[in-house]
């Protein structure tokens, strides 16, 4: 991101015209945009426009023109023909991929620039995004002293500090974690009111896409197809999409379905609101089964692996630490024992000790004290970041590093050749002469699973698999993973992923392992209120923090509000789809109507809150 584009472009804003504004103004429009590149057209007659109050998730394959998009819009580059208009004064602010920052550039001249301290220091605003993006980085050191995830962290709070009108953001969430996302979308959703500012973003992390959207713009075949709502909305419609076109594709249909029959049995935060009768997708899904047969594989597990997995019992780990060379504790008396089939998402900050634990698992950590005891079947394979396991084929072709591998494997029940494993992660049969190290990047990541899964392992580690994926692909390798008949171990800040390949969740924190019976919204909760009592040293909140157990009457009466409180939250959620049904199914002409139904939402949608809020409590309060 680059300071002198964005001042170039800011303006000056004409308040008169501000006051007089209609609150659903056009803001952005494109027309006939068509663009190429020598060896292909990207966008062609595209016309698209973007209204105050729209936040637009943009999704599409890795290399349909995404970001193209982006820069078109933004005015970083210009089409071949047509044209890009922008109301009079509107002021744009954009986060690219590429990273602009000079490497001799101090954190606090990029974020703040020559501001005074007592100017930037009392702006909420300015110390929200320095609290959530930036806490831990030092705020005299230059960009060349920074990690590829700082650096990012430091751009993208450069540019929310600034007043803009429209945001354009290129996959704003690489590099943070399921902490720093939540931070995002929240900033992003209290930063403008519901009628005003514009927000274009391209990411694959459908969780964000989900909370903070109202349309999606599918980028695809040259052209970008608009969509109602977030990613649950833009799933249905592309379902139905897909079922009235009578498309020949049905590979794609299945997945897409199985995918919408994840999304409806998912968490109640994903019932967007698409104005549209979506009766007839749901008829797709009315007899799929859940996404995995978990009795099934539970019992394939077990012929596999036999009772005993990995065992850690009172499990301690120690370093030496770096600048002092005296041992620190990252691990602290953990105990976990693995189940057969177990499907375990682990959570926690960077450097809280999750390659320490997965390493313990694996067999490439050593205990400093406690046991670990390792079933004799076990067969562990780990999912790296750093693709080591294509380094030995590197100069391959495809086709040939399937010839290694057995003839036929079993994936849900079926029998399937390599290639036909390759075609459901999303090869075409063109791509089997490519030598592997002309793959892009999503398509070596897909092979390296792969491979892994060929090997036949009973025990399988994913240490974020999601990077250079894109939302399809994401869906086709979580269809595989449905398929694992054996334990899986994820570690992701891809809030979705957990959620969809995982039945548990557990987070590392303060050397602890910690299990997270509310899910990732728990763990948020928790990794809130150790950040508000650091932050201001409280000692109210350190005394909570440490108080007793319940006994007695007490404990009973909060395990009888605990029950009480998950039934209400089942019996809200039911409420909640049954008015979004009926709002699908309102005359979408009658705006009086529509506005009841619409409090209505609203209200139960308050209440629920309220309640899950107390459940959380509760939960805390009999762990």
């Amino acid at each position: 991101m680059s300071r002198g584009w964005q001042e170039q472009h800011a303006g000056k804003r004409d308040e008169s015209e501000r006051v007089v504004s209609n609150p659903v103004a056009h803001m952005l429009g494109a027309e006939s945009l068509h663009l190429e590149y020598p060896t292909r057209v990207v966008l062609d007659s595209v016309t698209i426009g973007l209204d105050e109050g729209q936040r637009i998730g943009v999704v599409g394959r890795n290399g349909d023109g995404k970001s193209s998009l982006l820069r078109l819009l933004s005015g970083r580059i210009e089409p071949d023909a047509g044209r890009v208009t922008r109301r009079n004064g509107v002021t744009l602010g954009m986060l690219d991929q590429a990273d602009e920052l000079p490497d001799d550039l101090v954190v606090s001249h990029a974020i703040v620039g020559d501001r005074p301290e007592y100017e930037w220091a009392g702006d909420s605003k300015v110390r929200d995004v320095l609290e959530g993006l930036v806490g831990g980085i030092p705020w005299d050191a230059t960009m060349g002293e920074l990690s590829g995830g700082q650096r990012r962290r430091v751009a993208l709070a450069a540019l929310l500090v600034g007043d803009w009108d429209i945001l354009f953001l290129d996959e704003p969430t690489n590099h943070l974690d399921v902490e720093g996302i939540a931070w995002l979308a929240q900033h992003l959703k209290r930063r403008w009111s519901a009628t005003a500012g514009g927000l274009i973003v391209v990411t694959h992390d459908r969780w964000f896409l989900d909370e903070i959207c109202t349309d999606t713009w599918e980028v695809h075949d040259r052209i970008i197809e608009p969509f109602e709502g977030g990613y649950a909305a833009y799933i249905l419609q592309r379902v139905e999409r897909d079922r009235m076109a009578a498309a020949s594709e049905s590979k794609r249909q299945n997945l897409m379905r199985k995918e919408l029959a994840w999304l409806r049995r998912g968490a109640p935060a994903r019932s967007t609101k698409p104005k549209f009768r979506m009766d007839a997708a749901y008829e797709l899904i009315e007899n799929e089964p859940p996404p995995r047969d978990t009795v099934s594989l539970a019992s394939m597990a077990m012929q596999r692996l036999g009772k005993d997995v990995v065992d850690l019992e009172n499990v301690s780990v120690e370093y030496p630490d770096a600048s002092t060379g005296l041992p620190r504790e990252v691990l602290h008396d953990v105990t976990w024992l693995i189940a057969p089939g177990e499907r375990t998402g682990i959570l926690g900050v960077n450097g809280a000790g999750k390659s320490t634990l997965l390493g313990l698992v694996s067999g490439t950590v050593k205990a400093t004290s406690g046991k670990v005891k390792r079933g004799k079947t076990i067969k562990v394979a780990t999912l790296t970041q750093q693709l080591a396991e294509l380094g030995d084929i590197w100069e391959d072709r495809v086709s040939d590093v399937l010839k290694n591998q057995k003839s036929t494997y079993i994936a849900g029940g079926k029998e399937m050749t390599p290639t036909q494993l390759l075609e459901r992660v999303g090869f075409q049969s063109a791509q089997l002469s490519t030598r592997v190290k002309e793959l892009s990047g999503g398509q070596k990541r897909r092979l390296q699973l792969l491979l892994i899964i060929l090997d036949e392992p009973n025990v399988l580690i994913l240490d974020e698999p999601t990077n250079d994926l894109d939302t399809d692909m994401l869906a086709a390798i979580e269809d595989l993973l449905d398929s694992f008949a054996g334990t899986l171990l994820v570690v992701s800040h891809d809030r979705y992923l957990i959620e969809r390949v995982t039945d548990q969740q557990y987070a590392v924190t303060d050397g602890h392992f910690r299990h997270l019976p509310g899910g990732v919204e728990q763990y948020l909760t928790l990794r809130k209120g150790i950040t508000d009592a650091s932050a201001s040293n409280s000692v109210t909140k350190t005394a909570t923090a440490a108080k007793p157990k319940l006994g007695g009457a007490e404990l009973r009466n909060a395990q009888k509000e605990f029950a009480a409180a998950e039934r209400k939250i089942a019996k809200l959620t039911e409420q909640i789809a049954g008015v979004h049904l009926r709002l699908a199914e309102h005359d979408q002409s009658d705006y009086a109507g529509l506005g009841v139904l619409t409090a209505e939402v609203q209200a139960f949608e308050s209440t629920l809150a309220t309640t899950e809020e107390r459940w959380l409590e509760l939960s805390e309060l009999l762990n």
